[in-house]
């Protein structure tokens, strides 16, 4: 094998190995998050309720009306906030769009300034900044990467964040009350499978993360059980009182 093809099958190798997860997509966090949070909400509201000695009737409507609540609350939310963020950053792009249309050898100079306190030297600095700013839809990318931190490329989807958080919210919330829709006649079968849906979602958490499996399981299956039995406590004092 030549040097050129040992050179090639190096760099296919380092690329093949170097790849990277999308950290700034709009799915993931919502889903997490909209499934974690179905999940503790949901299992912590029915033990509530069944702390208070509700009836059976009445923790699996608890249980349907805070999933179909929850989900319908964290789209909204998600789509809001997301649809708001996108909007702020447009809005920003749209600022540095005039100021490259406006001021195209004050934004070329800024973007050299920027390469030279990366310690680029300063003739190569101007030279890279000139080439960059040729084409003025590559400058406006260049300079919302140095300036803004963002990829106007890659900006999340108001719509994606919303149907992520809705349909993993409702898979999350659905857990504690699938018991009884199969037939449980108490509250510990529906504990007994939230609690391990918790430590589930956490496990697969740490799939996308540094983290290890069991830490992420054991953590969230921690925060959520307390929130359980936090609820569960208080129902059963509420329920004393009244």
């Amino acid at each position: 094998m030549s040097v050129i093809e040992t050179g090639a099958a190096l760099h296919e190798a380092h690329r093949d190995n170097h790849t990277h997860r999308d950290v700034n997509g709009g799915w993931l966090r919502p889903a997490v998050f909209g499934a974690m949070d179905g999940l503790v909400s949901n299992l912590a509201l029915m033990t509530g309720v069944a702390g208070g000695a509700a009836s059976q009737q009445v923790i699996v409507v608890t249980g349907l009306a805070g999933l179909a609540a929850g989900a319908c609350s964290m789209a909204a939310g998600e789509y809001t906030s997301v649809a708001s963020q996108r909007e702020l950053v447009q809005a920003e792009l749209e600022v540095e769009r005039r100021e490259l249309h406006k001021h195209p050898v004050d934004e070329m100079e800024e973007l050299a300034a920027l390469y030279v306190a990366r310690g680029v030297q300063p003739e190569l600095a101007r030279e890279v900044a000139m080439q960059l700013s040729k084409d003025p839809e590559q400058a406006l990318e260049i300079h919302a990467r140095e300036e803004l931190g963002i990829d106007p490329d890659d900006l999340p989807s108001p719509l994606v964040a919303a149907v992520s958080s809705f349909g993993s919210f409702s898979l999350g919330a659905l857990l504690p009350v699938l018991p009884y829709l199969l037939g449980a006649g108490s509250l510990w079968p529906a504990v007994l499978l939230g609690l391990v849906g918790l430590f589930a979602c956490g496990a697969l958490v740490a799939k996308v993360t540094a983290r290890g499996w069991w830490f992420s399981g054991l953590r969230q299956l921690l925060l959520g059980g307390t929130a359980a039995a936090v609820t569960y406590g208080l129902g059963v004092l509420i329920g004393a009182a009244v």
